[in-house]
């Protein structure tokens, strides 16, 4: 069984229902997590529609959310979820925001780990990033 992650009629991802159970938790997490609706909707016989508008908008402020993340562990745990949901933005033909965003968007940083992860370049953090994403889309049936 699998179940169906749409805009309009166009299939952005047929993840199997486990997988699919795993992600769509992740997302609740996360809508609370940011204070955003993520613009994925319900799960209704098998299939989901996403709100092209308001998943860009989730899918920027996860992105400033991750980035702002200097706790290590919380960016392992958030690491995958983030790949996944850059993932649909592609399919989906948004144009994610990479640049970072000014503190006057809640850039305090909170969840600190003492001592701090090591921060690397800007830079390296988006090819990283872009790479996992990548490479997971390899694995993302449509």
């Amino acid at each position: 069984m699998s179940q169906y992650y749409d805009i309009g009629d166009e299939t952005l991802w047929n993840p199997s229902n486990g997988a699919s159970r795993l992600f769509l938790g992740q997302v609740s997490l996360y809508q609370a997590e940011l204070g955003l609706p993520s613009g994925i909707g319900p799960m209704q016989a098998d299939e989901c529609q996403i709100d092209p508008v308001v998943f860009e908008e989730f899918v920027d402020a996860l992105l400033a959310w991750h980035r702002r993340t200097t706790h290590a562990v919380m960016a392992a745990l958030s690491e995958g979820f983030v790949a996944t949901v850059l993932v649909l933005a592609e399919r989906a033909g948004i144009e994610v925001n990479w640049q970072p965003s000014g503190s006057a968007e809640g850039g305090c940083l909170k969840d600190l780990q003492v001592p701090a992860a090591p921060v690397s370049s800007e830079a390296a953090w988006v090819a990283a990033l872009q790479y996992k994403s990548r490479e997971l889309g390899r694995f993302m049936a449509v």
